[in-house]
């Protein structure tokens, strides 16, 4: 097979790429490859510890792909028995532990997800419970015997804890090793992943030398930050973007993105030259998150769905024009007095505010109306006549209908 020159597959590999342990390497073992003729095994290992990908989870995914389109072989690892442990990496405390039950339920729904991003009729796809499940007590006491506590405890993760007195718990332990020794039983060459994993990487090193096998490199991108510019994207943390949700969620969480965050996403999470970013960030911010928000539909639903979601965003949210999907929300009769309501409770009741004293605020502010011309509230204390179809808003982006029931 006749791969690209070897600085060109570099340029592609290095961009978005924070580390490459030992990069040194890297020249060398593309060289071999095209030399010979034969394709790179590139690992990327996921857990399936929930059932939606997000943007974040396509960073290592889309550098897979690019590995692929240079003619190099993906080998993907669905951690059916890594999961039961929980990734202990970048977390101060232990992840709650999973039932086998259901990291299965969740592992259906992953490799449809996958494909979204990684062409997976051209990739191999394991499980590690496929060897770890058929490993004795023995076999796991000659496995954890290659790693000493003070080599874990190296661990920035596990260090922290330590220094702190939190508790690190031996499951936690074992998780490194089992990546590690994914990396041996289907004999990767490169392993992709984010930075927290470099201790992960590099037992997966001396597991490979100890077993007579060529070590692997570890190519490490940046984390992806969320929508609130500072902690990584989780859903946890409700700062993410799925890659299953609507393009027109996608699109109002795109336009949420810190304009400080920008050139990340588009280095990140598309192909666009920088030379090309740069130029589009020089202008004004909100014409490249569409521009941003577009791309990134596009890849995962349409293109004309991305533009679609932006100029509904333009309409509803930019220009003020009615929603065209407004949620309807249930007023109980009971709670009226001669068909009206207070305005401070009627936020709440709805939901539009997750208290009175939020809902007092917001319409001192001048954020509360009603019906479709955005008739302001003016004080907290007016009373609300009520009637079926009612549309009551906080904000732009908070409104239903009232329904009395």
């Amino acid at each position: 097979m006749q791969f690209p020159p070897v600085e060109e597959q570099l340029a592609i590999i290095r961009r978005g790429v924070e580390k490459i342990v030992p990069e040194v390497e890297l020249a060398g073992m593309l060289k071999k490859s095209r030399e010979t003729g034969t394709p790179l095994r590139i690992k990327y290992g996921i857990d399936p510890t929930g059932i939606d990908l997000h943007l974040g989870h396509t960073v290592p995914m889309r550098k897979l792909r690019q590995f692929q389109e240079l003619g190099h072989q993906a080998v993907i690892i669905i951690g059916n028995y890594t999961a039961l442990v929980g990734d202990p990496s970048g977390r101060d405390q232990a992840r709650s532990r999973l039932t086998a039950e259901k990291v299965e339920a969740n592992a259906q729904t992953y490799l449809e997800q996958v494909g979204k991003v990684i062409d997976l009729s051209n990739a191999e796809v394991h499980r590690n419970g496929d060897w770890f499940g058929k490993m004795s007590f023995s076999d796991i006491l000659e496995l954890t015997s290659k790693v000493t506590v003070a080599q874990m405890l190296t661990r920035d993760d596990f260090s922290k804890r330590f220094a702190t007195e939190t508790p690190i718990y031996l499951h936690e332990c074992l998780y490194p090793i089992m990546q590690a020794w994914d990396s041996v039983k289907i004999k990767s060459d490169i392993e992709l992943g984010g930075t927290e994993q470099l201790y992960s990487f590099m037992l997966a090193r001396d597991l490979q030398r100890d077993q007579g096998l060529s070590q692997q490199i570890g190519v490490m991108s940046p984390i992806l930050v969320g929508l609130d510019g500072v902690r990584r994207m989780g859903k946890s943390l409700g700062n993410y973007i799925g890659i299953a949700e609507s393009p027109y969620d996608m699109m109002k969480k795109f336009m949420q993105v810190p304009d400080a965050c920008l050139r990340m996403y588009f280095e990140l999470l598309t192909n666009m030259p920088l030379a090309e970013v740069d130029q589009l960030l020089a202008g004004h911010p909100k014409e490249a998150k569409i521009a941003l928000a577009k791309l990134i539909i596009g890849e995962y639903h349409s293109a004309e769905m991305g533009v679609e979601a932006a100029n509904r965003w333009q309409r509803e949210i930019s220009e003020g024009a009615l929603p065209t999907d407004i949620p309807e929300v249930v007023l109980s009769a009971a709670s009226l007095t001669d068909g009206q309501i207070p305005a401070a409770i009627l936020l709440k009741q709805l939901g539009l505010c997750p208290s009175t004293s939020d809902a007092r605020r917001q319409i001192d502010q001048g954020s509360a109306a009603l019906t479709e011309a955005r008739t302001k509230i003016e004080k907290h204390d007016q009373l609300i006549a009520i009637t079926d179809g009612l549309m009551v808003w906080v904000g732009k982006k908070k409104f239903c209908r009232v329904k009395v029931q």
